[in-house]
């Protein structure tokens, strides 16, 4: 792995050499400096290098993949396909990259779970050209046949840190056997393990490392804060800190439950929020996003898997609820303020007992977070809040165990290990199908229920005669309900 010469920085991308009808678009939509990661990976990548890119979030790494791609692309046959760990963040880069996509004729489409297979399949006979997707839907559609991926050249892994956090390393290596050997791999991440130097050692040509920040630089201008506050407070300060911003909130929980208990208290409180995260079907995560980019919600809950999959422009602070289990996830969070060179702010809640998981952030990004208090004010509402999450799971865990009309204890009907069917209670039989088990002793072969009787009424055909004790014949007809 080789660390390439530092390049003169380009004012414009007409100097980057792409690509005349993706300057035109750049020029349509008023694009024209590139940033510190573009400048230096587009030059290389169109000239079909293998690229470790390294900047921390919202430099611009989907420029900088995507347009010598395309590039690429329109200059060749072939296919482009990036992979990214979540479903938010491939819609994110499609869009992205649509419009340019569109102008060299190059067709996109998107693989990713949570939407219907034959859709996705209708869109492979359109001979796309571009393909964005999740790596577990990717490889439903290569174990189906319904894909194949000999015609890729170009080969964009982003976020590749995430999707091995994630446990994505087999599908990535299910993905990369059915690639040709001979193909451009690009790997674009805020902060690069010693898993992804393992990768590209064995899969890339030698890779050329960019790095325009060391890994764990965070936003230049996101002011960060820690406020030290109990558990059963951070409500009360998050209520707080809502009233001091106007501006869209962005809040992580680092659990789906956490989540779902933060956007109810917050709608309680006659805020207008939204939740996301792992439990919710993609068009609830879709609705959400798409709520809170329009205005619909000021305050998005989200867990990690939010925190690379959202690009909203003008978030004005990011509340990290609960820290992340990975000190490289803090770089991520707070990255979805300050972006493109603009001012942010994130505060991050902390346990008094939670010390050292804020030194190893602290470690990551090589600076002290400046520690603040807040007084609590106590919260009021104009409605009447709701009750607690774990109130209302403790009463409902309680009526599993009670009779719904009061009567106690559920009776458990389930019968026994080695217990015959005959051993149930009288009044739970069908009757006059069946008499019941006496005590102290088996039934006689002759008597009704008994296997001996079962047997004979089988072998004719339904109907047997049995003898009663006071010894008169006695024609009855096999019930076979009540056998079951």
């Amino acid at each position: 792995m080789t660390t390439p010469k530092q390049l003169h920085k380009s004012t414009t991308f007409h100097e980057l050499g792409l690509h005349p009808k993706l300057l035109k678009s750049l020029d349509a939509q008023n694009i024209t400096t590139p940033t510190a990661i573009q400048h230096q990976a587009i030059p290389l990548g169109v000239e079909g290098k293998d690229i470790i890119g390294i900047a921390q979030t919202g430099t611009g790494k989907t420029f900088g993949f995507g347009l010598p791609m395309l590039h690429r692309l329109a200059n060749s046959n072939g296919r482009g396909l990036v992979v990214v760990p979540t479903r938010e963040l491939a819609y994110q880069v499609e869009e992205s990259l649509r419009s340019f996509a569109g102008a060299v004729g190059i067709k996109t489409a998107v693989f990713v779970g949570g939407t219907p297979i034959n859709g996705q399949r209708r869109a492979l006979k359109r001979n796309p050209r571009l393909l964005i997707a999740t790596p577990g839907r990717l490889n439903d559609h290569l174990e189906q046949g319904f894909i194949t991926l000999k015609e890729v050249t170009v080969l964009v892994l982003d976020e590749a840190d995430r999707m091995l956090d994630m446990g994505f390393k087999p599908q990535i290596n299910k993905i990369l056997a059915h690639m040709p050997k001979r193909r451009q791999m690009l790997l674009f991440s805020a902060t690069m393990p010693q898993a992804i130097f393992t990768l590209a050692k064995k899969e890339m040509k030698l890779p050329l490392r960019i790095e325009v920040a060391p890994e764990g630089t965070t936003a230049e201008k996101v002011e960060q804060e820690l406020i030290v506050v109990p558990r059963d407070k951070k409500n009360d300060v998050l209520l707080t800190l809502l009233k001091d911003y106007s501006g869209p909130v962005l809040v992580f929980s680092r659990t789906k439950y956490g989540a779902k208990k933060i956007n109810r208290t917050l709608n309680n409180m006659g805020h207008r929020a939204a939740e996301i995260h792992g439990n919710r079907s993609l068009a609830q995560r879709r609705a959400a996003l798409a709520g809170f980019k329009s205005g619909k919600f000021k305050v998005l809950v989200a867990t990690d898997i939010a925190a690379r999959g959202i690009d909203v422009d003008n978030i004005e602070l990011v509340v990290n609820y609960d820290l992340p289990d990975d000190s490289a996830d803090y770089v991520h969070r707070i990255g979805r303020t300050g972006r493109a060179g603009k001012s942010g702010k994130a505060i991050s809640f902390a346990s008094p007992n939670q010390m050292r998981n804020v030194r190893d952030i602290e470690k990551l990004i090589r600076n002290k977070l400046p520690r603040k208090t807040v007084s609590v004010a106590k919260t009021t509402s104009s409605a009447k809040p709701k009750k607690r999450f774990d109130e209302q799971d403790d009463r409902r865990s309680r009526s599993r165990d009670e009779d719904r009309s009061g009567r106690g204890p559920r009776r458990n009907n389930r019968r026994k290990p080695g217990k015959r069917r005959d051993d149930r209670p009288n009044e739970q039989q069908s009757e006059g199908t069946r008499t019941p088990f006496k005590k102290g002793g088996a039934r006689k072969p002759g008597q009704r229920g008994s296997s001996g009787s079962f047997k004979k009424r089988r072998q004719s055909g339904g109907d047997s005669n049995t003898e009663s004790k006071d010894g008169s014949k006695r024609r009855f007809r096999r019930n076979r309900k009540s056998r079951r």
